[in-house]
């Protein structure tokens, strides 16, 4: 006789348990259950969930703590003197802008990173998970988007200039792939027929009639997905609502504070996106892989950096989109506390990350590393805790178990530990 509970789903089988437990005994073993089988914990009472929206900055190539947001004063130092900010704390003296924004953000001076493979921990500061050949784990705007779900005519997740790698929707269906711009100046690209309205609604009708038996005989949720992501972009493409991405419509004095570079313009586009109601966006910028002359690099790539995320700070702050607006900037992982043959820094597995606005505190260090920035001190931070953190300022259900196609159960941030100290 082949037993029934061998059929279960494997939450099937743990509830029957459960439920045989509570019957028989008064008990529940649930609970401890999932403790057991390492499940993820829940975000502590009020915290989070403020956060409409996201923008993540992100700094691809491995960004040195030491010459951003934790400087030290001695041998580790490199050619820049720490400098005073609008908060109690220091920052690089190449971060000049962002030290009269410093009273809006908090710093994570304590993250580590398992690896120092660029491709591997940019997987990691994506999803929260180590990088697996048998499956593609879903970054966090489609994971908000799976909770949530989406309104209104425009995407729920974009990226811009997010390069070959991006781990995009990951198992979740493709429509919940983010919309990816290569270049913030052309906006979203091929939105407008390449035919006459009269004929393209022609083509659309005879598409449609050829697919009808397909999609009459083949109901999978597949081919579900594939309808609706197809009926989604043809409404965006007839929407007035695509102007969010035309960023020749900023005023002059905005398009001055933002700057000419292609980051700028990404981080203004990401803040009319933002303003008209996307809920995800990540801007990326490079440069960061700074092995030789890193006070070159510093003075260039360091440099645009600090003007554009201060900008971005104090635009969201002046529209009233901060409180709003959670503003998270990273890297995959940091550079070495000690000046190489080079004049560069090399990988390293301590690095900073920086948090503003959505209900987070301003003017607020969380963890340390020692005088050299070698060791993390006090509050280590990991990547999984790091993804968990912005999920819970977002108001998703991190501890909320998730089973992929292949029946694998997977959580915001694979069970991490949201930073509670960093929200007010």
């Amino acid at each position: 006789m082949i037993n029934p509970a061998l059929k279960m789903s494997s939450e099937s089988r743990r509830q029957f348990i459960a439920d045989c437990a509570k019957a028989t005994l008064g008990v529940s073993v649930f609970s401890h259950a999932n403790k057991l089988m390492g499940a993820a914990q829940p975000a502590p009472a009020g915290v989070g969930g403020k956060a409409k929206s996201v923008i993540y900055l992100y700094m691809a190539g491995g960004m040195s703590h030491i010459d951003t947001f934790d400087p030290k004063t001695g041998d580790t130092k490199g050619f820049s003197n720490p400098i005073s900010t609008s908060a109690d704390f220091q920052l690089s003296g190449y971060m000049t802008n962002m030290a009269k924004q410093a009273d809006k953000i908090s710093i994570v001076r304590s993250m580590i990173t398992k690896t120092g493979v660029h491709q591997s921990a940019n997987y990691m500061m994506h999803t929260g998970y180590e990088p697996r050949s048998t499956i593609v784990h879903p970054s966090l705007g489609p994971w908000a988007q799976h909770f949530q779900g989406k309104k209104g005519t425009l995407p729920f997740s974009v990226t811009v200039n997010p390069g070959d790698s991006h781990p995009g929707a990951g198992f979740f269906p493709p429509a919940l792939s983010p919309i990816p711009i290569g270049n913030p100046d052309g906006g979203l690209q091929n939105t407008k027929p390449t035919v006459s309205e009269a004929n393209f609604s022609k083509r659309v009708e005879l598409m449609n009639a050829f697919d009808a038996p397909f999609r009459d005989k083949f109901k999978s949720q597949d081919v579900k997905n594939y309808n609706e992501f197809y009926d989604e972009t043809l409404k965006l493409m007839k929407s007035e609502e695509l102007k969010a991405f035309d960023i020749s419509q900023e005023s002059a004095a905005t398009k001055e504070l933002y700057g000419n570079s292609t980051f700028g313009k990404g981080a203004m586009l990401a803040r009319r996106l933002v303003q008209n109601g996307v809920r995800f966006v990540e801007v990326q910028a490079g440069g960061w892989d700074m092995h030789n002359t890193i006070d070159n690099a510093m003075n260039t790539t360091g440099k645009d950096m600090d003007k554009v995320f201060a900008a971005l700070v104090q635009d969201l702050a002046a529209t009233g989109l901060l409180e709003s607006t959670l503003v998270v900037l990273a890297s995959e992982f940091g550079r070495t506390p000690g000046i190489n043959e080079n004049s560069g820094r090399d990988h390293y597995p301590i690095f900073c990350s920086v948090f503003a606005g959505g209900g987070i505190k301003g003017g607020y260090i969380h963890g340390s590393t020692d005088a050299a920035g070698k060791a993390i001190a006090d509050k280590q931070v990991s990547v999984t805790d790091f993804i968990a953190t912005i999920g819970a300022a977002m108001g998703l259900p991190v501890a909320e178990v998730v089973m992929s196609p292949t029946n694998r159960p997977f959580t915001v941030g694979d069970k991490g530990t949201v930073v509670a100290e960093l929200f007010a």
